[in-house]
């Protein structure tokens, strides 16, 4: 049989991550990282996208746990709690910032182990993670509706012929505990390699409840199990199967009416989900020609989601004051399945005169959310409702390379997506929606030589419309359009120094038109939230990142985002928003660190990361503070065995990472004003390891 050349050889690069130092002339050199931001697996220097690699050591320098806790680490990126954690994501300025009782429709993509999680955020546990590539821009072509900001996409470890182990166990502040293990290797020689993992973290959080005396209804409660199987059916044919299970049961308990860490709420909420998902791929070298691949996914999720509205108790404030008693819960069961096949050509299968590289494939989506809204606002009213909003995306595209000579390639590729939407609920809303969607990009990428790559890229995203669920909403906004944006891009990645500088720059400018933007309207101490469709918003800044190593034992790395994100028209209850910063969109971003290696067995640790002050919400001006945080770690490492001792937030410095304007205070007549929920305090923990 014929080896599979090409696929299974740029695979390889995926699953390995270069060590520092490995050249044979002693020279520490920074190692080339493979991304899949392409259809053909490529290094990061080499892909012509402004991206951000954040990779398992760097996870684990700063114990990480969650998406969150890493991801200031890419320049022009943001999130949104308003649950137990930072779970809804923006990339230069788009995306969604929550979700209450209507469907989640997302700009920027989530996709774990090539699962698309983009509605449910709460799943990026972090452990046994292998890398997290963070993509900006539209990724139409390749991801479709959900990559109209960018695309995450998180990959766990894979399975290797040699046999592997790491347990871990850590301990940090505020009662937290973690344990986990992997284990992985050859289960049939030359036929079935697997690897699983299992991992369980707990902590009280970072709220005190006085009334109830307890300091753990903001708790993470989470267990994440991965297993995965590849068959080496043949030389020619590949089976990847995974299957990942999350069990989270965290407390929801982060708003104070005195914008503090110490709640008053006497019926907190819960931030849980139960979670199973399945993906099956397949590799198959046709001939020489062309390669094969599919994708079949299945996720099922059950998800609970409650709070207490008024964040106090029962016989807080005199009665003639008009107190009320609030709680509101959502419960999801979501149940997905897509497919995906895809047929590429390897060397011998180039066409126009042995020029161009090509893709084509299809790809099939279900997405089917089933919801139960219990809201009750006392004197104020209560809604119970259940409903159903079942998609349907269906979609073909197609990519050429072409190389035009040996440093110039002409890049070009489309996609075309047929969306199908049905919504009713128990108020006896109907809702259908139909529509074709198309997204494509062209670009020029320019290989100076093996040090300097220059591209640019004409995108066109696309984000589907999508329906809002409020029966106090006038007709026409139980509806909303899709939303388009050209975005161009231009770029430099180099290396300097024998390969001991690596550096990015991109400069952008998007064009959206009916972008959809989030609402919220403040009816007494409930909201109208609603999402609507703005004329249009431009976009543009720039971003860089260095890493270098200075000396053999001293590595710098840093990064910057500029963000001018700005309404062209927009308006919201007569209120006109135009030429303004629309909502979570920092102007600046920026993190700036070091590595210190002393010896053979310590490595020191630390960076600085933070952010412009942003606006909250695209319906009043209430706005965060810019923040700096310092993190850092110290490793001990001996044989088989690393210590670490860790902090985040090392200066205790208060930020939040959402906010809302509104009235919920009977103290002073129910008058607006701003509350926000805190990001995590400083923390800091001890992790012990063993890798085998």
């Amino acid at each position: 049989m014929k080896p599979i050349t090409k696929p299974l050889s740029l695979i390889g690069l995926l699953l390995t991550t270069p060590a520092f130092g490995a050249e044979d002339d002693k020279v520490v050199k920074l190692p080339e990282v493979v991304v899949s931001a392409d259809f053909r697996p490529s290094t990061a220097e080499k892909t012509a996208v402004s991206l951000t690699e954040i990779d398992k050591e760097t996870i684990e320098s700063r114990g990480a746990q969650h998406l969150e806790e890493v991801l200031n680490l890419a320049p022009n990126v943001n999130l949104s709690s308003g649950a137990s954690r930072g779970q809804f994501f923006q990339i230069r300025g788009m995306g969604a910032t929550s979700q209450f009782s209507a469907p989640l429709n997302p700009s920027v993509g989530l996709v774990i182990d090539g699962v698309d999680f983009s509605r449910t955020g709460g799943a990026a546990t972090l452990f046994d993670i292998d890398s997290i590539e963070i993509l900006r821009g539209p990724q139409g072509t390749k991801f479709g509706t959900n990559g109209l900001a960018g695309t995450i996409n998180m990959r766990s470890k894979a399975p290797t012929k040699e046999f592997s182990l790491r347990a871990e166990s850590g301990l940090a502040e505020y009662n937290t505990r973690n344990f986990g293990v992997a284990v992985g290797g050859t289960l049939v020689e030359d036929k079935l390699l697997g690897r699983a993992s299992i991992y369980s973290h707990k902590s009280d959080g970072y709220m005190t409840n006085d009334f109830l005396n307890r300091d753990n209804t903001q708790n993470q409660d989470e267990l994440t199990f991965r297993g995965k199987l590849r068959l080496l059916a043949s030389d020619d044919f590949t089976v990847d199967l995974g299957y990942t299970h999350l069990n989270i049961d965290n407390g929801y308990d982060a708003f104070t009416l005195d914008n503090s860490r110490n709640s008053l709420s006497d019926h907190p909420g819960q931030d849980k989900q139960l979670t199973n998902a399945f993906a099956l791929n397949t590799n198959w070298q046709v001939s020489d020609a062309v390669i094969v691949q599919s994708n079949a996914t299945y996720l099922k999720s059950d998800i609970v989601y409650s709070y207490d509205a008024d964040w106090g108790y029962v016989g807080q404030f005199n009665p003639a004051l008009g107190p009320y008693v609030g709680f509101e819960r959502f419960d999801r069961h979501r149940e997905n399945y897509s497919f995906e096949l895809r047929a590429l050509s390897d060397k011998a299968g180039r066409i126009f005169n042995d020029t161009t590289d090509w893709t084509v494939g299809l790809y099939f989506l279900d997405q089917d959310e089933k919801f139960k809204q219990n809201s009750d606002f006392g004197i104020f009213g209560a809604t119970l409702r259940n409903g159903d909003y079942d998609t349907q995306n269906t979609s073909i595209y197609s990519q050429l390379d072409t190389h035009l000579t040996n440093k110039l390639t002409l890049t070009t590729g489309a996609r075309i997506e047929y969306f199908k939407a049905r919504y009713g609920d128990s108020d006896a809303l109907k809702i259908g929606q139909n529509e074709g969607l198309f997204g494509g990009k062209i670009g020029l990428n320019y290989q100076a030589n093996q040090d300097h790559f220059i591209y640019s890229t004409l995108s066109r995203g696309y984000k589907s419309g999508g329906v809002n669920n409020n029966a106090a909403l006038p007709s026409n906004r139980l509806a909303f359009d899709t939303e388009y944006n050209v975005s161009l891009e231009l770029g430099v990645k180099s290396s300097w120094f024998d390969k001991r500088l690596k550096t990015a720059l991109a400069a952008f400018y998007t064009d959206r038109q009916k972008a959809q933007v989030e609402n919220s309207i403040a009816n007494g101490v409930q909201f109208l939230e609603f999402t609507g469709n703005a004329s249009s918003a431009t976009h543009q800044g720039l971003e860089a990142s260095a890493d270098w190593f200075v000396t053999d034992n001293l590595r710098l790395l840093g990064s910057l985002g500029l963000l001018d994100a700005t309404f062209d028209k927009h308006s919201v209850n007569g209120v006109s928003y135009d030429g303004r910063q629309v909502a979570h969109a920092p102007k600046y971003t920026f993190n700036l660190g070091s590595e210190y290696y002393v010896n053979d067995v310590w490595t020191l640790r630390a960076n600085v990361e933070g952010k412009d002050g942003f606006y909250f919400s695209d319906s009043n001006n209430s706005k965060s503070s810019a923040y700096a945080i310092v993190n850092a770690n110290a490793d001990y490492k001996h044989g088989h065995y690393k210590v670490r001792l860790w902090v985040r937030n090392l200066f205790d410095k208060d930020y939040a990472t959402r906010g809302f304007f509104f009235g919920n205070n009977p103290a002073n007549g129910y008058t607006e004003e701003k509350y926000v929920q805190f990001a995590e305090p400083r923390v800091a923990g001890v992790t012990v390891s063993y890798d085998y």
